[in-house]
């Protein structure tokens, strides 16, 4: 499983996995309350990434009510789904103060009450604010929590967790299809989005089952090394150890100064219990902000050193190459999404796709995809890097062929390979974690999706400009798919030149 950061060759600052002598399990990870953790994240992706693939419906009824222009009311579904993914960063500092529990639940609230205000619009700019920030916001604080937890909670099945949970994505595009077009029809579409934001608010209980591993448990997790193995570690990464270093001594000593804060306050707390109710309320309130200060205080530490501090994660080569790669990846599966009815119209092919729609096509393979894709990754011979390089190929080749494919069996076929490549997006958390470990996977993670969401948002309309001057969708595809392999070629190059500099630097200072 952990195969990909040898294959990759780049020491990461994770060490904790090296030479961990074998101890009891914990029955949390890989198992017992694991799985309510996936259930719960399966959840989040039906409600909020499968309520955004339905959004056409609502598109279709705000065009026929503010009779706006079609690319400004699309940007209403665009900024929702892209906000979603681009206040990733910002999110895993919510992460770092709160917790994903605490995270997970704000944003449900905030989620519900974007559809709720959205229900009382009197015009498509009032959407932006409602609906693409609010909504989009919400969704975002819900959705990066519900992806970080299932890798807190899984190791030696970790893709296959990641695959299970993200196939709600899959299964909520048809579910809130139907929904949101059964609701339109018998309510209208204001009437819908307020049962929607009603319906939303269970994403504060799928926040509420986001439990946190202990302390305790995250060592079982990992183990615990024997000296002679930690000295062997150490001297095979002295870079990373002296960054770490770096970062962890102010650390240090700011825990010892807000512990003697708040033991001070303590003291004068318990000298106090002589004097009136009101100056203890006053303590005990002064505690409380005092505990809540230092929580912050801890969790912006972290969150800043993580993205520009000693320890920053810019200052892996590979992972910066890794958020290339998703500047240009999710466009390429979004751009199907938007423009293959429009091509279907176009080749006279309306008949057979109101049969069997080919974007139901790429949702259908999508969830097998994901599944399978994470069952062959968690195989013990199979490296997870790998399967998702052999997937991304796969799909920038159908994204380049699909403008060729002028028959509905063609387009089919390639958007069966579309959907079943697409899979990989399971793996991405996986692939992270490997990149950077379990400590930095919510800022990591969220720096992948906030890339994500740039695609997403930038995408589409830029392929919508493209036809406009060309008067064709084939050029679309073929840009998109060549600035994908651009950021392929990025993950090829870097892990091959940092597999060449930290093992001679390693040779050297073992050396020494």
């Amino acid at each position: 499983m952990y195969a990909s950061r040898e294959d990759i060759g780049y020491d990461f600052g994770d060490d904790s996995k090296v030479g961990s002598k074998p101890i009891k399990p914990n029955p949390n990870i890989d198992g017992g309350w694991a799985w309510m953790i996936v259930l719960s994240s399966f959840l989040v992706h039906i409600l909020i990434m499968g309520s955004q693939m339905a959004l056409g419906i609502l598109n279709m009824e705000w065009l026929e009510e503010f009779n706006q222009s079609r690319g400004l009311t699309a940007w209403v579904s665009s900024l929702s789904m892209g906000i979603t993914l681009i206040v990733g960063p910002f999110i895993g500092l919510f992460i770092s103060m709160c917790g994903c529990r605490m995270t997970a639940i704000i944003g449900g609230i905030l989620n519900a009450l974007g559809w709720i205000l959205s229900a009382y619009a009197s015009n498509v700019h009032y959407l932006f604010l409602t609906f693409g920030v609010t909504a989009g916001i919400g969704s975002g604080m819900v959705y990066l929590p519900a992806v970080v937890m299932v890798g807190q909670y899984f190791q030696k099945r970790r893709a296959l967790a990641q695959g299970l949970s993200t196939t709600g994505t899959g299964f909520g595009a048809f579910l809130m299809t139907a929904l949101l077009k059964y609701l339109c029809t018998e309510f209208g579409w204001r009437n819908a989005m307020f049962i929607q934001g009603a319906i939303s608010l269970n994403l504060c209980v799928c926040g509420a089952l986001m439990r946190p591993l202990s302390p305790k448990d995250l060592r079982e997790k990992y183990g615990v090394r024997s000296d002679s193995e930690e000295n062997q570690a150490k001297a095979l990464s002295h870079s990373t150890e002296t960054v770490k270093s770096n970062g962890e001594e102010p650390e240090k000593k700011e825990e010892a100064a807000n512990e003697e804060v708040l033991g001070s306050v303590q003291h004068i707390e318990i000298g106090g219990k002589s004097g009136s109710g009101r100056s203890m309320y006053g303590l005990r309130l002064f505690k409380t902000v005092s505990q809540l200060t230092v929580t912050v205080r801890k969790g912006f530490a972290l969150w800043y050193s993580s993205y520009f501090g000693a320890a920053s994660l810019f200052t892996n080569r590979v992972f910066v190459a890794f958020i290339i790669w998703a500047l240009f990846a999710y466009s390429s599966f979004v751009i199907p999404f938007i423009h293959l009815p429009e091509i279907v119209k176009q080749y006279n092919l309306s008949r057979q796709d109101n049969v069997f729609p080919l974007t139901s096509i790429i949702a259908i393979v999508h969830i097998f995809g994901k599944v399978i894709l994470g069952i062959i990754s968690d195989l013990p011979c199979i490296s997870t890097w790998n399967v998702f390089l052999m997937a991304n190929f796969t799909l920038v080749t159908c994204i380049l062929t699909l403008p060729l494919m002028q028959t509905y069996i063609g387009l089919a076929v390639v958007c069966a390979l579309i959907g079943f490549s697409s899979g990989y997006f399971s793996l991405m958390p996986v692939v992270t974690e490997d990149l950077v470990g379990t400590k930095h996977l919510a800022n990591a993670y969220g720096i992948i999706i906030c890339a994500n969401g740039i695609s997403a948002l930038f995408g589409p309309p830029f392929a919508g400009w493209i036809y406009d001057i060309t008067q064709k969708y084939d050029f679309s595809f073929y840009i998109a798919g060549l600035l994908y392999m651009v950021g392929i070629v990025f993950l090829l190059i870097q892990p091959c030149i940092q597999k060449k500099e930290p093992r001679g630097k390693s040779t050297e200072e073992a050396q020494v």
